[in-house]
């Protein structure tokens, strides 16, 4: 199970990849599609978190945009 580590309520659009990034805070990528040359993405900054990460845990937007981490499931 997830736990909800902290509210952002960021809206999410079609056609990006949302995640938490080093930083702890929410950050979004345009989606890599079928025919279009791979290169370096360009990354944004959506949401300022400040979330810090323990090690152990699977950090990750939830579907209403908020922070959640759940247990790495390691070594089954």
């Amino acid at each position: 199970m997830a736990e909800k580590v902290a509210k952002v309520g960021v809206k999410k659009e079609k056609g990006y990849l949302y995640f938490v990034d080093k930083n702890g805070d929410i950050s979004r990528a345009v989606m890599a599609r079928g025919g279009r040359k791979k290169g370096k993405t360009k990354q944004e900054k959506v949401a300022k978190a400040g979330v810090k990460k323990e090690g152990g845990y699977l950090y990750f937007v939830d579907k209403n945009g908020d922070i959640s981490r759940a247990v790495m499931a390691r070594g089954r």
